[in-house]
């Protein structure tokens, strides 16, 4: 599976800029994140994978339930391993997926909605990124690390910026 291949290397990209970060700049707060830490951030794409992963034999996933463990948002070491495991699990067979949400802060009604394995792993890679461009914004706060110009970027920005750059 390509994506799985596009997943291993965004993740590549995160346990290397983690590696660079201290422990002490994981979990400090950043006022541009909303006293977000970027712990928070990598937790989140951790446990959206583990959702999709933990629900795929029943073919049912709700990211909305998931642990939010705060061992991932404050031990990088720990969610370094996650990121490894994740990716070493990633190639599985497509199958039907119920994706249940409930995206009204009034109602506890939930929805259910036909998906895919497929579909989902594309989603939580692209979620990913959009989570690794604010996790770009916290390392500029906390740290000097100097980050690739394709972190937290989408492949079609990157491939749009050089076509124009042609």
């Amino acid at each position: 599976m390509q994506i799985a291949f596009a997943i291993k290397n965004v993740f590549v990209q995160l346990h290397e800029t983690l590696d660079k970060l201290n422990p002490d700049q994981y979990t400090q707060p950043s006022k541009a994140l909303f006293n977000a830490t970027i712990g928070q951030h990598v937790r989140h794409i951790v446990e959206l994978f583990q959702c999709l992963e933990n629900g795929y034999e029943q073919g049912f996933v709700n990211y909305e339930q998931r642990k939010r463990d705060k061992s991932i948002e404050t031990d990088k070491q720990l969610a370094i391993q996650l990121l490894h495991e994740i990716s070493s699990r990633l190639i599985r067979e497509d199958k039907i997926i119920q994706l249940e949400m409930s995206y009204d802060d009034l109602s506890n009604e939930t929805v259910v909605v036909n998906s895919n394995y497929y579909r989902e792993v594309v989603y939580n890679l692209e979620h990913t990124v959009h989570h690794m461009a604010l996790i770009r914004v916290g390392v500029s706060e906390v740290s000097d690390i100097i980050l690739p110009d394709g972190f937290g970027v989408a492949s079609s920005t990157m491939k749009h910026r050089d076509t124009c750059a042609q």
